[in-house]
């Protein structure tokens, strides 16, 4: 009896050391956007269809559950992700997670496809409300710079269609991954012989 409780133990043991070791499934697509903007609408959206469309997609309310660490776990998305999609938003530039996810986007020189929903780049800036250390000023300052810098899809909710913005953003990053494994890995010519 002793040692069959023994050996249950020890297969728990195993068990819990295994489950450890499992690391977040990589994905090629993170999802940048401010929650209580565009969550429940094009961030979602986009998500699905990007799913729909079997390519691996991060967006934290569908990849994260209860217990995980926030900054490790969407950092590690971020860093392991081929594509960033960056969805601004009027209120985008007062939150601190969105500017530091933008900011590691652009420091690990992932490719960012902007999508300015209900707001202009020009428009978009980091404050400094004394809550930011000067370092932090400048490095989501050059992340929103470079953002603005890039060639991006604008979309306003009053007037456009959703299926048509996200189809057409899906589309981009499906272009985009078929370049990014191309140049990975580069199709040799095949040798002629004569």
């Amino acid at each position: 009896m002793q040692r069959a409780a023994m050996l249950n133990t020890i297969k728990r043991q195993i068990a819990l050391q295994k489950a450890q070791r499992v690391v977040q499934p990589a994905c090629d697509v993170f999802i940048n956007h401010r929650g209580i903007d565009t969550k429940r609408s094009i961030a979602s959206l986009l998500y699905h269809q990007l799913v729909l469309s079997r390519i691996p997609s991060f967006l934290d309310n569908k990849n994260m559950k209860p217990g995980d660490k926030l900054f490790e776990h969407i950092d590690n998305a971020i860093i392991g992700c081929k594509i960033g999609v960056a969805v601004f938003s009027p209120r985008y530039c007062e939150s601190y997670f969105c500017l530091h996810e933008l900011a590691l986007m652009m420091e690990s020189r992932k490719k960012v496809i902007p999508i300015f929903c209900d707001v202009k780049p020009s428009e978009l800036r980091v404050t400094n409300n004394k809550l930011y250390s000067p370092s932090e000023i400048r490095r989501f300052g050059y992340a929103i710079e470079e953002a603005k810098n890039t060639v991006g899809l604008t979309f306003d909710t009053t007037k456009g269609n959703w299926a048509d913005v996200v189809a057409y953003a899906t589309e981009l990053v499906q272009e985009s991954l078929i370049e990014i494994n191309n140049e990975k890995n580069p199709v040799q010519p095949a040798e002629i012989v004569y």
